[in-house]
């Protein structure tokens, strides 16, 4: 259960017996009975502008935001966000760019909503930080048990490697 490493004993214990019992995805699907509607790269990047908006309106404006396939979860990669230098004129012009693994296209809305939120942290806060996390949690209060809950779905793939949703 390398997702969850870091979690207290009891509670690899009960996600541990969910696996066993293999009751983990029925427990998924009670909690969170439908994926988001988000489903094209413009809708992802409409959704997080509305998301910046209203939480983040003076970080620097995002130029882009899609679904990436080549994305790994392996790779502790679930989404990414990046700066494109580009020199115009005699201006340098920085684009902000956050891409979202493909497998979250299928995922309920708060799933969605946590990587989201994390990226979009990453436009004021760099680092994974104090700073970061009370950013995270200011745009999301529930983050730190969503990100567990994916955390938990992302165990559910990989050891039953059959989507929930």
């Amino acid at each position: 259960m390398r997702y969850l490493q870091g979690y207290p004993a009891a509670t690899l214990a009960q996600v541990e017996q969910l696996v066993q019992e293999n009751r983990l995805a029925a427990w998924l699907q009670q909690k969170y009975p439908q994926a988001h509607s988000v489903r094209t790269d413009k809708a992802l990047f409409d959704y997080l502008q509305n998301l910046k908006n209203e939480h983040l309106r003076g970080a620097e404006p995002l130029s882009k935001a899609m679904f990436d396939s080549k994305l790994h979860v392996v790779n502790n990669a679930l989404g990414t966000h990046t700066t494109v230098a580009r020199v115009q004129g005699n201006k340098l012009k920085a684009k902000r760019e956050i891409r979202i693994a493909s497998l979250f296209k299928t995922v309920p809305a708060e799933f969605l909503k946590m990587i989201a939120v994390h990226e979009l942290a990453h436009l004021k806060e760099r680092a994974h930080d104090k700073a970061f996390y009370q950013l995270c949690s200011y745009m999301e209060p529930s983050y730190h048990q969503l990100e567990f809950e994916v955390r938990v779905y992302l165990t559910h793939l990989e050891t039953a490697s059959a989507p929930v949703w």
